[in-house]
């Protein structure tokens, strides 16, 4: 049957069958890490990487299909059908046949993919991820790790006070995170320079030690409740600072350098929380990222706005 002939919406939607796979969406450049992260893999689509049976923890997932089904279907008003029967708000992923996969996109309710105005709660509403296999199989799964299409979190940027776009990272993480810091809380910004962590900190309320050997863009160090040390993040003793209510930290590191500060503070008991950016100089350095997924309590993410990075959490909500 042709897609201008089908005109009945009273026949029952196409069977769906189960993968018994699940889909993981690498972040752009970064489907090789994926794959090593994720060992035996069952095929990769472009960014769409396939393994059998239920998801495991991949930190270099931007999104992760859960429990994906395939569905047959012979025309584009059928396609729609079949995913408006399984839920409301679906996210397209396209591979090929664009234009189809387009028009049939077309014919489902509109999902409003609106900037973040920070600092925002997650949202709650289902939002499913489909693509065309072929030009008569979707793919659809849906249940996904991000409430954001395809893991992709944008924000109303403000481009005037912070010192770089760093601060996008923490706005990230603390929105995943799902609490933020307030007023009456402390917080440690390691590896501060020129500021963008801690300016996002003191927006929020919190006072705020900057710790950097280069001194803070100067509009940073002149906010009222951030008190600057310049030193190595790695001389200080957690005992110098005392009880923070949250260690965040974008120093340029190793992370075997990283995981021994991190270790180091979890010992002293002396923060709460923690946001930590793990930076790979050149190799990824899976070994150490594994140990920091290792840590109980913690989780291990790409963000959008991370680049040949992963950002630690403690503790972290489940996904």
């Amino acid at each position: 049957m042709s897609d201008s002939s089908d005109t009945s919406s009273a026949r029952p939607a196409p069977a769906q069958t189960p993968l018994g796979q699940t889909i993981y969406l690498a972040p752009e450049g970064f489907v090789q890490d994926l794959v090593a992260e994720l060992g035996d893999v069952a095929a990769v689509e472009d960014r769409l990487v396939f393994t059998d049976g239920p998801a495991r923890p991949a930190a270099w997932a931007q999104n992760i299909w859960h429990d994906p089904v395939r569905i047959e279907f012979a025309s584009i008003k059928e396609g729609a059908r079949a995913l408006r029967s399984i839920q409301r708000n679906w996210a397209l992923w396209t591979l090929r046949h664009h234009r189809r996969a387009s028009l049939i996109q077309d014919n489902l309710p509109h999902v409003s993919a609106k900037p973040v105005v920070f600092p925002s709660p997650l949202p709650t509403a289902p939002l499913g991820s489909w693509t065309l296999l072929d030009e008569n199989t979707i793919v659809a799964a849906a249940r996904c790790s991000s409430p954001y299409r395809h893991g992709e979190v944008t924000f109303v940027e403000n481009r005037t006070v912070p010192p770089n776009r760093a601060y996008l990272k923490l706005w990230e993480a603390l929105t995943l995170f799902g609490e933020q810091p307030g007023p009456g809380d402390r917080c440690i910004d390691l590896g501060a320079c020129p500021g963008g962590w801690s300016w996002v900190l003191h927006e929020l309320g919190a006072s705020v030690v900057s710790v950097d050997k280069a001194p803070l863009d100067p509009a940073i160090a002149a906010l009222p409740r951030i008190e600057f040390r310049q030193e190595s993040a790695f001389g200080l003793k957690p005992q110098d600072v005392g009880p923070v209510d949250w260690l965040c930290c974008d120093v340029i590191c190793y992370p075997t350098r990283l995981l021994r500060l991190v270790n180091q503070w979890m010992e002293s008991g002396l923060a709460k929380r923690f946001i930590c950016t793990l930076k790979f100089q050149a190799e990824t350095d899976h070994e150490t990222a594994r140990a920091f997924a290792a840590i109980p309590g913690g989780r291990v993410v790409h963000l959008h706005h991370n680049k040949h990075e992963l950002t630690w959490m403690w503790p972290a909500a489940p996904v």
